[in-house]
């Protein structure tokens, strides 16, 4: 089948009548990945596209940019002026009903949401109930193929040896010449990415102590904390192959400079540990026996472990996030915190778990990416079961 016929078929599940496409200034990427649309130019000039439940698409482009659909099937209308566009888009939408769009109520899913508010107005005039694309685009554009698979688990095994080294370079410098920061670490994990043919869009996070506490806390050349004994240190690394369609692998791991940890430290990382893997546990259940599970209610899991532990107020955030091309992917995402996520985990989609409790002292994060396969889910790397001692010549787990 080709991409249309997919797309037309997912339509059907959906009981929708069409998916309306549409861009200025390329303001959805969406909308290009999903319809393998590629382009150099940039659309100064308003385009749509629909792709209705049965027969040809067809499409809407300016006389100026007569070209920008060119590479898609199906019939072309041109229009200059603005009464030309508005019965132009009665014509796409002639017969349908109820169609998609890049649109999220309330913004509930702000990675879909791409359509702005007076474009809704425009097309809702023609007298279409416009619905959310929020699961086609998941269908669409957060599932991966077997070689987005194999570039996942091979930028996981590298960056897990990175973390590794990270560790270790803390350690060798904090103890043959004391002068580490935050800053210092950062650059050498950006290095040895660079020499692992791996590439990250920004980050690493790390963060010693109270900045451990700012979930998404980065350091920079000019702000950047000391690195010393008895401090706590939290790694929050992400990156994905250098290559044409590579998706993300992303990691959190937290450590201890000395031989023994503080009591509430060990308290806490066991109890993000325990959510964690609550989490996961709930995904593998669940897709083996082959019931359906949404994205809040594995929130519900990690989050329902941390409040019962008296600590759920300083849970700031989801429990994890849809991972693609981009880290923050376009899937359902572990979430009843932010948002309230019903999108349905599919089969070759992957998010992170990472749950975290974030004390003014320190902060604890413990997050591992899970695969879900066709009745199957795996965590994809190492997963961190105790904290690390960061001790001069050795970097151990600390029981």
């Amino acid at each position: 089948m080709t991409r249309i016929e997919d797309i037309q078929e997912a339509l059907r599940r959906e009981g929708l009548d069409g998916w309306l496409f549409f861009d200025h200034h390329h303001r959805d990427p969406l909308a290009y990945r999903i319809l393998g649309l590629e382009t150099a130019a940039t659309a100064t000039r308003r385009w749509y596209y629909f792709i209705p439940v049965a027969g040809e698409p067809h499409g809407l482009v300016h006389r100026i940019e007569p070209g920008m659909l060119d590479a898609l099937p199906g019939a072309k209308i041109a229009y200059a002026r603005w009464t030309e566009q508005t019965g132009g888009i009665r014509g796409l939408l002639a017969g349908a009903r109820r169609i998609a769009m890049q649109y999220s109520p309330n913004c509930a899913v702000p990675y879909v949401s791409m359509v702005d508010g007076g474009t809704l107005e425009l097309v809702r005039s023609t007298g279409v109930e416009v619905v959310s694309s929020e699961n086609l685009v998941q269908l669409f554009e957060a599932r991966w193929n077997k070689e987005q698979v194999r570039m996942h688990l091979e930028a996981g095994r590298r960056v897990d040896r990175i973390r590794a080294s990270a560790f270790r370079f803390i350690a060798e410098r904090l103890h043959d010449r004391g002068d580490l920061d935050e800053w210092i670490v950062h650059r050498f994990i950006r290095d040895e990415f660079g020499r692992n043919g791996l590439a990250a869009d920004h980050g690493p996070i790390v963060a010693v102590n109270a900045n451990a506490s700012n979930p998404h806390y980065e350091p920079s050349e000019r702000v950047a904390a000391s690195i010393r004994e008895g401090d706590f240190v939290l790694i929050d690394m992400w990156a994905k192959l250098d290559a044409h369609d590579a998706v993300y692998y992303d990691i959190t791991w937290t450590g201890y400079c000395g031989s023994e940890p503080p009591g509430e430290m060990r308290r806490v990382f066991e109890i993000v540990r325990e959510a964690r893997d609550r989490a996961v546990a709930r995904v593998r259940d669940a897709i083996a026996g082959g019931g359906e599970l949404r994205g809040f209610e594995v929130d519900d899991t990690a989050r329902g472990h941390i409040a019962a532990a008296g600590l759920g107020d300083y849970f700031v955030h989801r429990t994890g996030h849809s991972i693609g091309t981009e880290v923050h992917g376009a899937g359902a995402n572990m979430d009843n915190y932010e948002t309230h996520d019903e999108r349905r985990i599919v089969p070759w989609t992957c998010f992170s778990i990472e749950p975290g409790v974030y004390l003014p002292e320190f902060g604890v994060r413990s997050e591992v990416n899970v695969l879900v396969s066709q009745g199957e889910a795996r965590v994809t790397g190492e997963a961190q079961d105790a904290l690390i001692t960061i001790k001069k010549n050795s970097v151990v787990a600390s029981p």
